[in-house]
C-alpha cells in the first residue's frame, strides 16, 4: 500500500465509529484502575456504559489547567499528578517538561506519539534522512517527530533549533530528503542558506507543526521547491490531525476520538460551528478522556478527496483561552504573574503577542511607576518562558481593565 499509511485510514466510517466506542469503555476503566487522577475525576462512572458519543460527552472536561494544578499539588509525591499510568523504569523511557511547568512520560511502545501516519501522508517514506529542527532540548517536540520518524523507517538528523548556519551546512552536506519543524525556522534556514549562497536541492519536503502554517508561508516554500504540510500534534495527545496532498482540512488521527465543545464547557457544537477541540486517546500509558486542549477548530463536511475516511477538521483556529504558541512554545498567564511575583512595584500587565509569522514578539506592557526594572522584568520573563520578550513600562492606570493577561494581536494572513 503506497497511498495510505494503513487500511485503518480507508474504513468504512460506520465502522470505524464502532470500533472507537468499542475501545471507549476498556479504555476508560484502564483509566480509572491504572491512573489516580481519573480515579478521582471519574469517581462513580460505571465505563461499561460510556458506549456512545453522548455518554462520552456527560464525562468532565480535563482543561490543560487542572492538570498543571494537580501536577503542582502532587509534586513530591507524583510529578504526573495522578495522570500517568506508567512508573520509572523500563516502561517510561524518558520526561519532557513543558512550560507550565508540565511533565509529560514517554512511553516504550512503536510511534509513541502516532505521527508516522502525518510523515507518510506528507510524503516521508522509509529510507529517507529527515532533518529535524524541533526542540530536542526538555521539551518534547523533536522526540515526537523522530519517533514516527523511526517507526516510519527513516534516519533522523537532531538539528534542533538555533545555530542556522550550522543546520545550513549539514543540510547541504547530508542532503536530506525532508525538514521537520515550525515552519517559521525553515524559512529560517532557506533565507540563511540564500545568503550563503548554498543550495539545498535535496530538500523538497517539510512536515510543519508547532505554530500557524498561512498559505502565505506555503506558497513561499512552494516557489522554492518544497511542498509544506502540517500536522496538529501536542506532548499531551500525540498527533491529533494531519494534512494530506488535498490540502481540504486536516484528517483526524485513526487513534482518538475528537469532540469540538463550547468553549468553557463540556458541551459539544453542532457540526461546522467554532469550539475548543477536546480529545480521548487511547494510549494505555498516559490515558487522557476528554481533555481539553484550548485549541479552536471545527469540523469539516464530507471526507478528503484522497480516500481517507475520517473526520476533517479545519486545523488550528486560536485559542480558546488566554495561553497563546509563541515561536512554538506554548506562553500560560500563570507564567506572567509568576514574573510579576517577582517585582511588587508592578501593578499590572498584559502581555502583547504581535507580527506576522516567523515573526512574532513578545512585549510585556507594564504599569509602574518608574522604568528602573525594565530590564530585570525582561530577563525574568526569557527565564521563564525560555523566549525573548521587550518590556515597556507605561503609568498606572493605563491598561484596559478587562482582566486580559495576554493579548494576540498577530496577522495569520
Amino acid at each position: 500500500m503506497t497511498d495510505f499509511y494503513d487500511a485503518l485510514e480507508t474504513r468504512d466510517p460506520a465502522q470505524r465509529e464502532a470500533d472507537l466506542l468499542a475501545a471507549l469503555p476498556r479504555q476508560i476503566a484502564h483509566a480509572q484502575a491504572a491512573a489516580p487522577a481519573f480515579a478521582t475525576l471519574l469517581n462513580g462512572i460505571d465505563a461499561t456504559q460510556v458506549t456512545s458519543r453522548e455518554a462520552l460527552a456527560k464525562l468532565p472536561v480535563i482543561r490543560k489547567s487542572e492538570l498543571l494544578e494537580r501536577q503542582k499539588q502532587l509534586r513530591a509525591s507524583d510529578p504526573f499528578g495522578g495522570f500517568s499510568a506508567i512508573a520509572r523504569g523500563p516502561a517510561m523511557l524518558r520526561v519532557f517538561a513543558s512550560p507550565g511547568t508540565i511533565y509529560e512520560p514517554e512511553g516504550a511502545t512503536r510511534d509513541y506519539w502516532r505521527t508516522a501516519r502525518a510523515l507518510h501522508a506528507a510524503g516521508f517514506r522509509s529510507g529517507e534522512l529527515l532533518h529535524n529542527s524541533f526542540s530536542y532540548h526538555m521539551t518534547p517536540a523533536g522526540a515526537i517527530l523522530e519517533n514516527g520518524a523511526h517507526a516510519l523507517g527513516c534516519t533522523v538528523f537532531p538539528g534542533g533549533t538555533g545555530q542556522s548556519e550550522q543546520q545550513v551546512e549539514a543540510m547541504a552536506e547530508l542532503r536530506p530528503d525532508g525538514y521537520i519543524g515550525t515552519p517559521s525556522f525553515l524559512r529560517i534556514l532557506l533565507e540563511k542558506a540564500a545568503a550563503m549562497n548554498v543550495a539545498l536541492p535535496s530538500l523538497t519536503k517539510a512536515l510543519l507543526s508547532g505554530e500557524a502554517f498561512p498559505p502565505s508561508l506555503r506558497d513561499w516554500l512552494a516557489e522554492r521547491g518544497i511542498d509544506g504540510k502540517q500536522c496538529y500534534a501536542t506532548a499531551d495527545l500525540g498527533l491529533i490531525a494531519y494534512e494530506t496532498s488535498a490540502r481540504e482540512g486536516l484528517v483526524l488521527d485513526e487513534g482518538v476520538i475528537l469532540e469540538i465543545v463550547r468553549p468553557g464547557t463540556g458541551d459539544p457544537v453542532p457540526e461546522g460551528e467554532v469550539g475548543e477541540v477536546v480529545v480521548t486517546t487511547f494510549n494505555r500509558d498516559y490515558p487522557l478522556v476528554r481533555f481539553g486542549t484550548g485549541d479552536l477548530s471545527a469540523v469539516l463536511p464530507g471526507h478528503c478527496p484522497t480516500g481517507r475516511t475520517n473526520t476533517r477538521i479545519k486545523g488550528w483556529m486560536g485559542r480558546a483561552d488566554q495561553t497563546t504558541k509563541v515561536r512554538g512554545m506554548f506562553v500560560h498567564p500563570g507564567q506572567v504573574a509568576t514574573v510579576l511575583k517577582r517585582f511588587p512595584e508592578v501593578l499590572r500587565a498584559r502581555l502583547v503577542v504581535e507580527g506576522e509569522m516567523a515573526d512574532d514578539r513578545m512585549t510585556l506592557k507594564v504599569e509602574a511607576a518608574s522604568s528602573a526594572m525594565a530590564a530585570q522584568v525582561a530577563e525574568a520573563m526569557r527565564d521563564v518562558t525560555k523566549l525573548r520578550c521587550t518590556v515597556e513600562v507605561v503609568a498606572p492606570g493605563s491598561l484596559p481593565n478587562d482582566g486580559k493577561v495576554i493579548e494576540d494581536a498577530r496577522s495569520y494572513k
